[in-house]
């Protein structure tokens, strides 16, 4: 199952009552059928032996990955599989700014009709900062292509990155009622957001501790 916002892992139990609880609402409603359920173990921790989680009798199936929303979410909470995904759409999304090219539009129509970089942008903000080299040279090569056939001068992600983070953590800051404003905390100065204590590389590149530190750049 996968982690938990603020609570770490979900814990087993937790998983078996919660399934109940399903069983419970598909017998009412049909909406929901047993034989798709499927869940994901992502804790990091040392693994242990956890009772099947049921739901009408029947288990559920104990997948490495599954799709949701639009994003691969691997086991092990990797995202290779997911930037793979997004650099094959991107291509395809090129080949058809080549066309454009062929028919001699101006560089500036060719700029404005580029839907490319709404695909790496899409989850830019979970994916980029745990991500591997290979993921984001894979990524960065399609926008490279369409700097090429362009003809004009595009962000790197990285710029991207931290502009998106910027801007998600200002409204997050802006909006009292979110449930995660109490982790961005002024200092005393008043002008810099107190960073966070993280114990894992993996916590320390998430988009929190990211958020804050290039707020903090930008004051």
């Amino acid at each position: 199952m996968p982690n938990g916002e603020a609570g770490g892992p979900i814990r087993a139990s937790t998983s078996r009552t919660e399934g109940r609880k399903t069983g419970t609402r598909t017998r009412e409603s049909y909406f929901i059928y047993v034989v798709q359920d499927k869940g994901a173990d992502c804790s990091k921790k040392q693994k242990r032996h956890y009772q099947p989680v049921r739901i009408n009798g029947t288990t559920v199936e104990r997948v490495g990955s599954f799709r949701y929303l639009g994003v691969h979410i691997l086991q092990d909470l990797s995202w290779s599989r997911h930037t793979n995904s997004l650099a094959k759409k991107a291509r395809q999304r090129v080949c058809h700014l080549r066309r454009l090219r062929d028919f001699r539009l101006p560089s500036k129509v060719l700029r404005n009709t580029c839907t490319i970089e709404s695909i790496p942008m899409g989850n830019i903000t979970v994916l980029f900062g745990n991500s591997t080299k290979q993921d984001r040279q894979a990524l960065q090569s399609v926008v490279r292509s369409a700097e090429r056939i362009t003809h004009t001068e595009l962000p790197d992600l990285q710029t991207m990155y931290y502009k998106r983070c910027q801007t998600k953590a200002r409204r997050i800051v802006k909006n009292p009622t979110h449930p995660n404003n109490r982790l961005f905390s002024l200092l005393r100065s008043g002008k810099c957001f107190r960073s966070l204590k993280t114990n894992t590389e993996r916590l320390k590149r998430s988009f929190f501790p990211q958020a804050i530190w290039a707020l903090n750049q930008g004051n």
